[in-house]
């Protein structure tokens, strides 16, 4: 009887022991996001304090020197030219967006509506996908035999009689620009779409369909809002994209045109840190506020 009290005893203490070691669920949830939290602390917050802490630094041509001075941003914020490149940089968002918005949404349509067999969608999804086994650059580089004077365009309509001479803006000018970016940007708004589109039910339309709805008011009444989180998602990709390119910008428009992201390579190339450094704050800035104002419009937490 002894050695049972003695084994009984000890049980309840290890009960005990095991409910004092247990963890609330939200303690668990916690410890679980920990390494998230400290990967994205030391690649991507500690990166945007020190960006933020050298913006208020002064500087020469012979170095940097920790100080907190708002040169910098009276510099960018006060100058008509840095003005001028940001309404140029959201110049070319706005219609890079426009158009990969129109394109993306319609091939996604494509797939998710007009393709019946899963294999067959997914096989056209990867072909659509293929140009991304390349770099930009060169993905971007190859327009220029296309568009060039004696490119591919220009003689091809010589040859037809269409035009007496090269078109000289299809290389080099805004329009290269946009046409480079939109290649290069538009399957980041077809993947959301299409993830979006791939999750409505089929059963709305047959329903739209049976109260009288044609088409065209299927796809403005059922299809567009219930595709709206993936627009907003691949919205956020393409101008957080277009935003930071500056390699696009400065090719295809043979140094004609400027961005932001360009002016804060040119900044850089000249050790000019702490400018490039406010500048990047500001673009941050002005990202958020505009990525703020879709999440306003849209809810994507339905797609995530």
């Amino acid at each position: 009887m002894a050695t049972i009290a003695a084994e009984t005893e000890e049980d309840g203490q290890g009960a005990r022991g095991g409910r004092g070691l247990k963890l609330s669920p939200s303690a668990i949830s916690y410890l679980q996001a920990t390494p998230l939290f400290v990967i994205l602390g030391l690649f991507f917050l500690l990166p945007i304090a020190m960006i933020a802490v050298v913006s208020f630094w002064d500087y020469d041509f012979a170095g940097l020197y920790p100080d907190f001075l708002t040169m910098n941003y009276t510099d960018t914020l006060g100058s008509w030219v840095t003005w001028k490149i940001y309404l140029n940089t959201l110049k070319f968002t706005a219609i890079v967006w426009a158009l990969t918005l129109v394109i993306g949404f319609w091939v996604a349509y494509f797939l998710a509506f007009h393709i019946r067999k899963t294999s067959t969608q997914m096989i056209l999804f990867l072909v659509c996908t293929v140009p991304f086994m390349t770099s930009n650059i060169i993905r971007m580089i190859s327009w220029i035999p296309v568009l060039g004077r004696n490119g591919l365009v220009n003689s091809t309509l010589i040859n037809m009689g269409v035009i007496p001479q090269p078109i000289e803006w299809l290389l080099y000018s805004d329009f290269a620009v946009v046409l480079a970016m939109v290649h290069l940007y538009t399957l980041f708004m077809v993947t959301p779409i299409f993830n979006t589109l791939m999750r409505i039910d089929r059963s709305l339309f047959e329903a739209a369909r049976d109260a009288g709805a044609s088409g065209w008011q299927v796809l403005w009444n059922v299809v567009i809002p219930l595709a709206k989180p993936g627009m907003a998602i691949g919205t956020i990709f393409v101008v957080t994209l277009v935003m930071a390119d500056f390699s696009t910008v400065q090719v295809m428009s043979g140094g004609q045109s400027a961005s932001v992201a360009l002016m804060m390579k040119n900044q850089m190339s000249l050790l000019q840190y702490p400018a490039a450094a406010a500048n990047a704050v500001v673009l941050l800035a002005v990202v958020l506020l505009m990525v703020a104002a879709i999440l306003r419009v849209v809810d994507i937490r339905k797609e995530l």
